[in-house]
């Protein structure tokens, strides 16, 4: 798995291209859609390093314990309240990302891309014959 982006891949044109062929509903063909493209890969990385901290430490800052122990963490982030909400709308990213990520998995191929996961290999139609 190759998350790390690439010189071009932060040049705008790769992007807008990318975002054009989704907002236009354009199917890519099976050899451009098993390697990661640009957008991909910024998401990916946003959700890993960005997302999932920050759901983390929110979700502590709303523990009394974890307040008590620690209440710096409480005060960056403004008091429990804005932690709450900060936790609320990165949740709400979360399950939006999810959501896309499984339509996006239907509509590329389900069934290949989720024996690709489990088995670790991509079967071709000469190997299914």
């Amino acid at each position: 798995m190759n998350l790390i982006p690439t010189k071009g891949d932060f040049s705008l044109g790769a992007l807008t291209a990318v975002i054009a062929g989704h907002l236009r509903f354009c199917r890519p063909d099976r050899v451009k859609s098993w390697p990661y493209n640009p957008l991909q890969r910024l998401t990916y990385l946003f959700v890993i390093f960005v997302l999932f901290p920050l759901i983390i430490w929110t979700g502590l800052a709303m523990s009394p314990a974890f307040v008590s122990s620690v209440p710096a963490a409480v005060i960056l982030l403004g008091g429990q309240q804005s932690a709450r909400t900060i936790h609320f709308f990165v949740s709400l990213v979360l399950l939006l990302f999810l959501l896309i990520h499984v339509a996006m998995i239907c509509l590329v191929g389900f069934r290949n891309r989720m024996r690709a996961m489990i088995m670790g290999h991509v079967v071709t139609r000469k190997e299914h014959s």
